[in-house]
Protein backbone atom coordinates (compact mmCIF):
# COMPACT_ATOMS: atom_id res chain seq x y z
CA UNK A 1 0.00 0.00 0.00
CA UNK A 2 1.26 3.47 -0.73
CA UNK A 3 -0.07 6.81 0.61
CA UNK A 4 0.80 10.27 -0.69
CA UNK A 5 -0.29 13.52 1.18
CA UNK A 6 0.35 17.02 -0.08
CA UNK A 7 -0.57 20.21 2.03
CA UNK A 8 -0.05 23.82 1.05
CA UNK A 9 -0.68 26.90 3.36
CA UNK A 10 -0.33 30.59 2.49
CA UNK A 11 -0.75 33.45 5.12
CA UNK A 12 -0.53 37.18 4.56
CA UNK A 13 -0.70 39.68 7.57
CA UNK A 14 -0.60 43.45 7.43
CA UNK A 15 -0.54 45.57 10.71
CA UNK A 16 -0.56 49.34 10.98
CA UNK A 17 -0.24 51.12 14.44
CA UNK A 18 -0.45 54.83 15.06
CA UNK A 19 0.15 56.29 18.62
CA UNK A 20 -0.20 59.90 19.61
CA UNK A 21 0.65 60.99 23.20
CA UNK A 22 0.12 64.41 24.59
CA UNK A 23 1.27 65.15 28.16
CA UNK A 24 0.62 68.33 30.04
CA UNK A 25 2.22 68.73 33.46
CA UNK A 26 1.42 71.48 35.88
CA UNK A 27 3.45 71.50 39.06
CA UNK A 28 3.02 73.66 42.12
CA UNK A 29 5.30 73.24 45.10
CA UNK A 30 5.16 74.61 48.58
CA UNK A 31 8.13 74.51 50.88
CA UNK A 32 8.05 75.36 54.54
CA UNK A 33 11.38 75.64 56.27
CA UNK A 34 11.46 75.95 60.02
CA UNK A 35 14.76 76.83 61.58
CA UNK A 36 15.11 76.79 65.34
CA UNK A 37 17.98 78.82 66.66
CA UNK A 38 19.57 77.35 69.82
CA UNK A 39 19.44 80.69 71.54
CA UNK A 40 18.55 80.86 75.18
CA UNK A 41 19.19 83.52 77.75
CA UNK A 42 18.99 83.21 81.50
CA UNK A 43 17.89 86.44 83.08
CA UNK A 44 17.19 85.33 86.62
CA UNK A 45 14.44 84.56 87.30
CA UNK A 46 13.48 84.43 83.57
CA UNK A 47 14.42 82.12 80.71
CA UNK A 48 14.29 83.57 77.17
CA UNK A 49 14.05 81.38 74.05
CA UNK A 50 13.86 82.71 70.46
CA UNK A 51 12.66 80.22 67.79
CA UNK A 52 12.99 81.37 64.12
CA UNK A 53 10.51 80.21 61.44
CA UNK A 54 11.22 80.80 57.72
CA UNK A 55 8.35 80.10 55.27
CA UNK A 56 8.78 79.98 51.44
CA UNK A 57 6.00 79.65 48.81
CA UNK A 58 7.12 78.18 45.45
CA UNK A 59 5.35 78.41 42.05
CA UNK A 60 6.49 77.18 38.61
CA UNK A 61 8.17 79.69 36.28
CA UNK A 62 10.30 79.45 33.14
CA UNK A 63 13.22 77.00 33.15
CA UNK A 64 16.48 78.60 34.19
CA UNK A 65 19.04 78.39 36.92
CA UNK A 66 19.51 81.38 39.15
CA UNK A 67 19.61 82.38 42.77
CA UNK A 68 19.21 85.80 44.26
CA UNK A 69 18.71 86.85 47.83
CA UNK A 70 18.02 90.28 49.21
CA UNK A 71 16.53 91.70 52.34
CA UNK A 72 13.16 92.05 50.59
CA UNK A 73 12.83 89.01 48.31
CA UNK A 74 14.19 85.62 47.43
CA UNK A 75 14.24 84.15 43.90
CA UNK A 76 15.28 80.57 43.17
CA UNK A 77 15.12 78.97 39.71
CA UNK A 78 16.11 75.37 39.05
CA UNK A 79 15.69 73.69 35.65
CA UNK A 80 13.34 72.25 34.62
CA UNK A 81 11.28 73.75 37.41
CA UNK A 82 11.50 77.43 38.09
CA UNK A 83 10.76 78.42 41.64
CA UNK A 84 10.14 81.86 42.96
CA UNK A 85 8.87 82.49 46.48
CA UNK A 86 5.84 84.65 46.50
CA UNK A 87 6.68 85.90 49.95
CA UNK A 88 9.22 85.54 52.71
CA UNK A 89 7.81 85.24 56.18
CA UNK A 90 9.98 85.61 59.24
CA UNK A 91 8.33 85.05 62.58
CA UNK A 92 10.07 85.34 65.90
CA UNK A 93 8.35 84.28 69.07
CA UNK A 94 9.68 85.35 72.42
CA UNK A 95 8.72 83.39 75.48
CA UNK A 96 9.53 84.34 79.01
CA UNK A 97 9.29 81.34 81.30
CA UNK A 98 10.02 81.64 85.01
CA UNK A 99 12.83 79.34 86.07
CA UNK A 100 11.95 76.89 88.81
CA UNK A 101 13.67 77.28 92.14
CA UNK A 102 15.81 74.22 91.46
CA UNK A 103 17.61 76.11 88.68
CA UNK A 104 18.17 79.36 90.51
CA UNK A 105 18.29 78.93 94.27
CA UNK A 106 19.09 75.28 95.01
CA UNK A 107 22.49 73.62 95.45
CA UNK A 108 23.55 70.04 96.14
CA UNK A 109 26.33 68.46 98.22
CA UNK A 110 27.06 64.89 97.12
CA UNK A 111 29.10 62.45 99.15
CA UNK A 112 31.11 60.10 96.90
CA UNK A 113 31.84 56.70 98.45
CA UNK A 114 28.64 54.78 99.12
CA UNK A 115 26.50 57.33 97.27
CA UNK A 116 28.00 57.55 93.78
CA UNK A 117 30.76 54.94 93.92
CA UNK A 118 31.49 51.60 95.54
CA UNK A 119 35.27 51.33 95.36
CA UNK A 120 36.16 52.18 91.76
CA UNK A 121 32.75 51.40 90.28
CA UNK A 122 29.94 53.85 89.61
CA UNK A 123 26.61 52.83 91.12
CA UNK A 124 23.92 52.45 88.40
CA UNK A 125 21.60 54.82 90.27
CA UNK A 126 24.28 57.53 90.07
CA UNK A 127 24.33 57.47 86.27
CA UNK A 128 20.55 57.70 86.12
CA UNK A 129 20.52 60.50 88.68
CA UNK A 130 23.04 62.55 86.73
CA UNK A 131 21.02 62.22 83.54
CA UNK A 132 18.22 64.02 85.36
CA UNK A 133 20.53 66.74 86.67
CA UNK A 134 22.22 67.77 83.41
CA UNK A 135 20.95 69.84 80.50
CA UNK A 136 21.28 69.24 76.75
CA UNK A 137 24.92 70.36 76.93
CA UNK A 138 25.66 67.84 79.69
CA UNK A 139 26.17 70.62 82.24
CA UNK A 140 24.63 70.54 85.68
CA UNK A 141 21.34 72.43 85.91
CA UNK A 142 22.03 73.23 89.56
CA UNK A 143 25.26 74.04 91.42
CA UNK A 144 26.85 70.79 92.59
CA UNK A 145 29.80 70.20 94.93
CA UNK A 146 31.19 66.79 95.81
CA UNK A 147 32.14 66.68 99.49
CA UNK A 148 34.15 63.64 100.53
CA UNK A 149 36.29 62.80 103.52
CA UNK A 150 38.83 61.11 101.27
CA UNK A 151 42.26 62.70 101.50
CA UNK A 152 44.97 60.27 100.40
CA UNK A 153 45.54 61.86 97.00
CA UNK A 154 45.95 65.30 95.45
CA UNK A 155 42.76 67.17 94.63
CA UNK A 156 43.49 67.32 90.89
CA UNK A 157 44.15 63.58 90.82
CA UNK A 158 40.83 62.91 92.56
CA UNK A 159 39.01 65.27 90.20
CA UNK A 160 40.52 63.50 87.19
CA UNK A 161 39.58 60.13 88.64
CA UNK A 162 35.98 61.17 89.22
CA UNK A 163 35.80 62.99 85.88
CA UNK A 164 36.52 59.73 84.10
CA UNK A 165 33.43 58.34 85.78
CA UNK A 166 31.30 61.43 86.34
CA UNK A 167 31.51 65.07 85.25
CA UNK A 168 32.82 66.71 88.43
CA UNK A 169 32.79 70.54 88.54
CA UNK A 170 33.85 71.05 92.19
CA UNK A 171 35.37 68.76 94.77
CA UNK A 172 35.95 69.27 98.50
CA UNK A 173 38.31 66.78 100.14
CA UNK A 174 38.78 66.36 103.87
CA UNK A 175 41.87 68.59 103.85
CA UNK A 176 40.53 71.30 101.48
CA UNK A 177 39.63 73.81 104.26
CA UNK A 178 43.28 73.80 105.42
CA UNK A 179 44.04 76.30 102.68
CA UNK A 180 42.08 78.89 104.66
CA UNK A 181 44.10 78.33 107.86
CA UNK A 182 46.83 80.76 106.88
CA UNK A 183 48.18 81.23 110.40
CA UNK A 184 49.83 77.78 110.10
CA UNK A 185 51.14 78.10 106.55
CA UNK A 186 54.55 79.51 107.55
CA UNK A 187 55.09 77.16 110.49
CA UNK A 188 57.04 73.91 110.34
CA UNK A 189 54.43 71.16 110.17
CA UNK A 190 54.68 67.38 110.40
CA UNK A 191 52.32 65.68 107.97
CA UNK A 192 51.00 62.19 108.68
CA UNK A 193 48.91 60.52 106.04
CA UNK A 194 48.80 58.56 102.80
CA UNK A 195 49.63 59.58 99.27
CA UNK A 196 51.84 62.48 98.12
CA UNK A 197 51.50 64.33 101.44
CA UNK A 198 54.24 66.89 100.69
CA UNK A 199 52.68 68.00 97.40
CA UNK A 200 49.25 68.06 99.02
CA UNK A 201 50.51 70.25 101.88
CA UNK A 202 52.34 72.57 99.47
CA UNK A 203 49.21 72.95 97.33
CA UNK A 204 47.30 74.03 100.44
CA UNK A 205 49.82 76.76 101.24
CA UNK A 206 52.14 75.06 103.74
CA UNK A 207 55.77 75.94 103.01
CA UNK A 208 57.74 74.06 105.70
CA UNK A 209 56.65 70.45 105.50
CA UNK A 210 58.18 67.46 107.28
CA UNK A 211 56.91 63.94 106.57
CA UNK A 212 56.87 60.92 108.86
CA UNK A 213 59.43 59.25 106.58
CA UNK A 214 61.80 62.22 106.84
CA UNK A 215 61.42 62.27 110.62
CA UNK A 216 62.16 58.53 110.79
CA UNK A 217 65.31 59.01 108.69
CA UNK A 218 66.54 61.78 110.98
CA UNK A 219 65.81 59.70 114.10
CA UNK A 220 66.20 56.04 113.03
CA UNK A 221 66.08 54.72 116.60
CA UNK A 222 62.51 55.97 116.98
CA UNK A 223 61.09 53.64 114.31
CA UNK A 224 61.65 50.01 115.29
CA UNK A 225 58.71 48.53 113.39
CA UNK A 226 59.54 46.02 110.64
CA UNK A 227 57.25 46.36 107.63
CA UNK A 228 59.21 44.18 105.25
CA UNK A 229 56.70 41.33 105.49
CA UNK A 230 53.57 43.44 105.62
CA UNK A 231 51.39 44.25 102.61
CA UNK A 232 51.66 47.80 101.30
CA UNK A 233 47.94 48.32 100.85
CA UNK A 234 46.14 50.93 103.02
CA UNK A 235 46.27 51.48 105.91
CA UNK A 236 50.01 52.10 105.52
CA UNK A 237 52.54 52.45 108.36
CA UNK A 238 49.99 53.07 111.09
CA UNK A 239 52.43 51.84 113.73
CA UNK A 240 55.23 54.14 112.59
CA UNK A 241 52.96 57.17 112.32
CA UNK A 242 51.46 56.46 115.71
CA UNK A 243 54.87 56.00 117.35
CA UNK A 244 56.45 59.15 115.92
CA UNK A 245 53.42 61.36 116.54
CA UNK A 246 53.36 60.27 120.19
CA UNK A 247 57.11 60.99 120.39
CA UNK A 248 56.53 64.57 119.25
CA UNK A 249 53.50 65.12 121.46
CA UNK A 250 55.15 63.70 124.57
CA UNK A 251 58.37 65.72 124.06
CA UNK A 252 56.72 68.95 122.88
CA UNK A 253 58.36 68.69 119.47
CA UNK A 254 61.80 67.38 120.51
CA UNK A 255 61.97 63.80 119.19
CA UNK A 256 64.66 61.72 120.82
CA UNK A 257 64.20 63.45 124.16
CA UNK A 258 62.80 61.80 127.26
CA UNK A 259 59.03 61.79 127.54
CA UNK A 260 57.43 64.32 129.84
CA UNK A 261 55.22 62.11 131.99
CA UNK A 262 52.78 64.98 132.56
CA UNK A 263 53.17 67.42 129.65
CA UNK A 264 51.85 70.88 130.45
CA UNK A 265 51.55 72.01 126.84
CA UNK A 266 50.65 70.28 123.61
CA UNK A 267 51.62 70.92 120.01
CA UNK A 268 48.71 72.07 117.78
CA UNK A 269 47.07 69.16 115.96
CA UNK A 270 45.04 69.65 112.77
CA UNK A 271 43.10 66.49 111.92
CA UNK A 272 41.32 65.78 108.64
CA UNK A 273 38.61 63.13 108.33
CA UNK A 274 37.20 61.58 111.50
CA UNK A 275 35.31 58.82 109.65
CA UNK A 276 35.61 55.58 111.59
CA UNK A 277 34.28 53.57 108.64
CA UNK A 278 33.84 53.94 104.90
CA UNK A 279 32.31 51.78 102.17
CA UNK A 280 34.33 50.13 99.37
CA UNK A 281 33.67 46.97 97.33
CA UNK A 282 33.70 44.74 100.43
CA UNK A 283 30.26 43.87 101.86
CA UNK A 284 31.19 45.36 105.25
CA UNK A 285 32.63 48.84 105.94
CA UNK A 286 36.43 49.38 106.10
CA UNK A 287 38.44 51.28 108.73
CA UNK A 288 38.72 54.99 108.03
CA UNK A 289 41.13 57.67 109.22
CA UNK A 290 38.97 58.23 112.28
CA UNK A 291 40.07 54.82 113.53
CA UNK A 292 43.68 56.03 113.48
CA UNK A 293 42.68 59.16 115.41
CA UNK A 294 40.95 56.95 117.96
CA UNK A 295 44.20 55.01 118.45
CA UNK A 296 46.22 58.22 118.75
CA UNK A 297 43.84 59.68 121.32
CA UNK A 298 43.82 56.48 123.35
CA UNK A 299 47.62 56.12 123.46
CA UNK A 300 48.15 59.80 124.30
CA UNK A 301 45.57 59.66 127.10
CA UNK A 302 47.14 56.48 128.48
CA UNK A 303 50.66 57.96 128.53
CA UNK A 304 49.96 61.56 129.50
CA UNK A 305 46.78 61.33 131.55
CA UNK A 306 45.33 64.10 129.36
CA UNK A 307 42.94 64.23 126.46
CA UNK A 308 44.44 64.99 123.06
CA UNK A 309 43.33 68.46 121.96
CA UNK A 310 42.72 69.39 118.32
CA UNK A 311 43.34 72.87 116.98
CA UNK A 312 40.95 71.98 114.17
CA UNK A 313 38.98 68.90 113.19
CA UNK A 314 38.20 69.05 109.47
CA UNK A 315 36.16 67.03 107.03
CA UNK A 316 32.56 66.08 107.58
CA UNK A 317 30.76 66.70 109.93
CA UNK A 318 32.81 69.83 110.77
CA UNK A 319 31.04 73.13 110.07
CA UNK A 320 34.14 74.57 108.44
CA UNK A 321 33.97 71.96 105.67
CA UNK A 322 30.35 72.83 104.86
CA UNK A 323 31.07 76.55 104.86
CA UNK A 324 33.95 75.99 102.44
CA UNK A 325 31.72 73.86 100.20
CA UNK A 326 29.00 76.53 100.16
CA UNK A 327 31.50 79.10 98.91
CA UNK A 328 32.14 76.80 95.93
CA UNK A 329 28.39 76.48 95.34
CA UNK A 330 28.08 80.25 95.07
CA UNK A 331 31.01 80.38 92.68
CA UNK A 332 29.22 77.92 90.40
CA UNK A 333 26.06 79.97 90.69
CA UNK A 334 27.92 83.05 89.38
CA UNK A 335 28.04 84.59 92.84
CA UNK A 336 24.30 84.39 93.35
CA UNK A 337 22.91 83.20 96.66
CA UNK A 338 21.86 79.56 96.99
CA UNK A 339 18.96 79.54 99.42
CA UNK A 340 18.47 75.78 99.92
CA UNK A 341 21.17 73.10 100.01
CA UNK A 342 20.48 69.38 99.78
CA UNK A 343 23.23 67.20 101.30
CA UNK A 344 23.17 63.58 100.13
CA UNK A 345 25.18 60.97 102.05
CA UNK A 346 25.32 57.38 103.29
CA UNK A 347 26.81 57.84 106.78
CA UNK A 348 24.60 58.99 109.64
CA UNK A 349 27.50 60.02 111.86
CA UNK A 350 29.20 62.22 109.28
CA UNK A 351 26.91 63.11 106.36
CA UNK A 352 23.62 63.40 108.24
CA UNK A 353 25.02 64.78 111.49
CA UNK A 354 27.08 67.33 109.54
CA UNK A 355 24.24 68.46 107.28
CA UNK A 356 21.84 68.83 110.20
CA UNK A 357 24.48 70.67 112.22
CA UNK A 358 25.03 73.06 109.33
CA UNK A 359 21.28 73.53 108.93
CA UNK A 360 21.04 74.56 112.57
CA UNK A 361 24.00 76.91 112.13
CA UNK A 362 22.32 78.55 109.12
CA UNK A 363 19.00 78.87 110.95
CA UNK A 364 20.60 80.52 113.96
CA UNK A 365 22.69 82.79 111.80
CA UNK A 366 19.72 84.06 109.84
CA UNK A 367 17.61 84.34 112.97
CA UNK A 368 20.30 86.51 114.50
CA UNK A 369 20.34 88.67 111.39
CA UNK A 370 24.12 89.01 111.34
CA UNK A 371 26.78 88.25 108.75
CA UNK A 372 29.22 86.89 111.30
CA UNK A 373 28.78 83.92 113.61
CA UNK A 374 31.62 82.19 115.42
CA UNK A 375 32.05 78.52 114.57
CA UNK A 376 32.91 76.83 117.84
CA UNK A 377 35.88 74.49 117.87
CA UNK A 378 37.12 75.16 114.32
CA UNK A 379 39.61 77.97 114.84
CA UNK A 380 38.21 79.56 111.71
CA UNK A 381 40.06 82.30 109.85
CA UNK A 382 37.31 82.58 107.24
CA UNK A 383 35.22 85.74 107.05
CA UNK A 384 31.60 84.71 106.68
CA UNK A 385 29.86 86.13 103.63
CA UNK A 386 26.45 87.67 104.08
CA UNK A 387 24.78 85.82 101.21
CA UNK A 388 24.70 82.29 102.62
CA UNK A 389 21.99 79.66 102.36
CA UNK A 390 19.05 79.68 104.72
CA UNK A 391 18.68 75.91 105.10
CA UNK A 392 20.45 72.59 104.49
CA UNK A 393 18.34 69.44 104.09
CA UNK A 394 19.95 66.06 104.82
CA UNK A 395 19.16 63.04 102.61
CA UNK A 396 20.29 59.55 103.68
CA UNK A 397 20.74 56.83 101.04
CA UNK A 398 20.87 53.07 101.64
CA UNK A 399 23.69 52.15 99.24
CA UNK A 400 26.65 52.67 101.58
CA UNK A 401 27.52 52.58 105.27
CA UNK A 402 23.92 52.90 106.43
CA UNK A 403 22.14 49.54 106.44
CA UNK A 404 18.36 49.91 106.02
CA UNK A 405 17.90 46.61 107.87
CA UNK A 406 19.31 48.16 111.04
CA UNK A 407 17.85 50.90 113.16
CA UNK A 408 19.14 54.45 113.13
CA UNK A 409 21.85 55.13 115.76
CA UNK A 410 20.74 55.13 119.41
CA UNK A 411 19.79 58.42 120.97
CA UNK A 412 21.64 57.93 124.25
CA UNK A 413 24.70 59.94 125.11
CA UNK A 414 28.28 58.85 125.76
CA UNK A 415 29.47 55.44 124.60
CA UNK A 416 26.26 54.79 122.70
CA UNK A 417 27.39 57.31 120.11
CA UNK A 418 29.23 54.71 118.06
CA UNK A 419 31.04 56.33 115.13
CA UNK A 420 30.76 59.92 116.33
CA UNK A 421 34.01 61.64 117.18
CA UNK A 422 34.74 62.28 120.83
CA UNK A 423 34.74 66.08 120.42
CA UNK A 424 31.26 66.18 118.91
CA UNK A 425 28.33 66.35 121.28
CA UNK A 426 25.75 63.69 120.59
CA UNK A 427 22.40 65.34 119.93
CA UNK A 428 19.69 62.89 118.88
CA UNK A 429 17.92 65.35 116.59
CA UNK A 430 21.10 65.76 114.53
CA UNK A 431 21.16 62.04 113.72
CA UNK A 432 17.72 62.02 112.11
CA UNK A 433 17.84 62.48 108.32
CA UNK A 434 15.38 64.96 106.85
CA UNK A 435 14.72 62.38 104.13
CA UNK A 436 15.48 58.64 103.86
CA UNK A 437 15.61 57.23 100.30
CA UNK A 438 16.85 54.09 98.57
CA UNK A 439 19.59 55.59 96.41
CA UNK A 440 20.94 58.79 94.88
CA UNK A 441 18.45 58.68 92.00
CA UNK A 442 15.59 58.83 94.50
CA UNK A 443 17.39 61.70 96.22
CA UNK A 444 17.58 63.67 92.97
CA UNK A 445 13.91 62.98 92.22
CA UNK A 446 13.03 64.22 95.68
CA UNK A 447 14.96 67.48 95.49
CA UNK A 448 13.73 68.28 91.98
CA UNK A 449 10.13 67.65 93.03
CA UNK A 450 10.56 69.79 96.14
CA UNK A 451 12.09 72.60 94.12
CA UNK A 452 9.12 72.66 91.74
CA UNK A 453 6.68 72.84 94.64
Amino acid sequence: MSLSLTHSLSLSLSLSLSLSLSLSLSLSLSLSLSLHLPLSLSLVPLSVSVPLTLTLSLVPLSPSLSLSLSSHSVSVSLSPISVSPSFLSLSVSLSLVPLCRCLSQVGVFFDVDGVLLRGGSVLPAARRAFQKLVDQNQKFRVPVVFVTNAGSCEKQQKVEQLSRLLDVPQLVLSYSPLQTMRSFHDKCVLVSGQGPVTRIANSLGFHKVLTIEQLAEQHPLLDMVDHSRRPSTPPVRWETNLQLLIDLLMTNGSPGSVYDARPKTQLPVLACNADLLWMAEAPSPRFGHGMFLLCLESVYRKLSGRELQYQALLGKPALRTYRHAEVLLRQQNLGRRVSTIYAVGDNVMTDIYGANLYNRYLSRRHAAGTAELAVQGTGSDVTEEAESASQCHSILVCTGVYDPRSELPPTQTGAAAVGLHRDLVLEPELLEPRHLVEDVEDAVDLLLHAAHH
